[in-house]
């Protein structure tokens, strides 16, 4: 999976929050900023954990205002463990 989560994402822990996730989940992946102000997953695993890692994303940390997660193509230069990539 690859998403791209919007909203007040950056400044707020998302992408330690997702990096958490991840591996709590045994998923490969990684994380990352974007330009615009957006936090970008992608991640490989069994299908049940992945859902449980969107569901997380679309809470987010303490402090996140998640506004939308939109489903991405996915890549497949996947971490893992799973990274914070900057």
């Amino acid at each position: 999976m690859r998403v791209r989560i919007r909203g007040r994402v950056q400044g707020v822990g998302f992408r330690w929050f997702a990096r958490v996730q991840g591996r709590r989940l045994g998923l490969a992946g990684w994380v990352a900023n974007q330009p615009d102000g957006s936090v970008e997953v992608a991640a490989s695993g069994d299908q049940s954990r992945l859902d449980e890692l969107r569901r997380a994303l679309r809470r987010g940390p303490d402090g996140a205002d998640v506004t939308s997660v939109d489903e991405l193509d996915p890549v497949e230069d996947h971490d893992f463990p799973f990274a914070v990539r900057r």
